[in-house]
């Protein structure tokens, strides 16, 4: 059975928001050092990750993500020491949250309807 979850979305004074979506990719990126193969990875294309990225790197004090290009064994990319402060603290505030609201997420259980079966062919 499917449970409520929290999802958590950043809104930073300049403007920029930072979610589940951009963390995941940093994540990615991280484990599999390549922009391309972190987007194949997590099911974007890899166009939208470089945007991603752009943006990431525009909102923080220093780029999150960075790249190399070419060489003999071809590109690469890694998170910055900035990329990976800002995955822990993302996921230390999910962390706080969720267990903050673990009764809440129980009586909101309790409000909602079960998840349908669909029958397989």
């Amino acid at each position: 059975m499917s449970h409520p979850r929290l999802s958590i979305r950043l809104d930073l004074a300049s403007g920029e928001r930072i979610g589940p979506g951009k963390i995941a990719l940093l994540e990615a990126i991280r484990s599999t050092g390549s922009i391309s193969a972190a987007a194949r990875q997590i099911g974007m294309s890899y166009r939208r990750a470089w945007l991603l990225v752009e943006e990431i790197n525009g909102s923080l004090q220093g780029p999150a993500v960075t790249a190399a290009t070419g060489g003999r064994r071809g590109g690469g990319a890694v998170l910055t020491p900035i990329g990976k402060q800002i995955v822990e603290i993302y996921r230390a505030i999910e962390s706080h949250a969720d267990s903050s609201a673990r009764a809440e997420f129980r009586a909101i259980q309790k409000l909602t309807r079960k998840r349908k079966m669909r029958p397989t062919s």
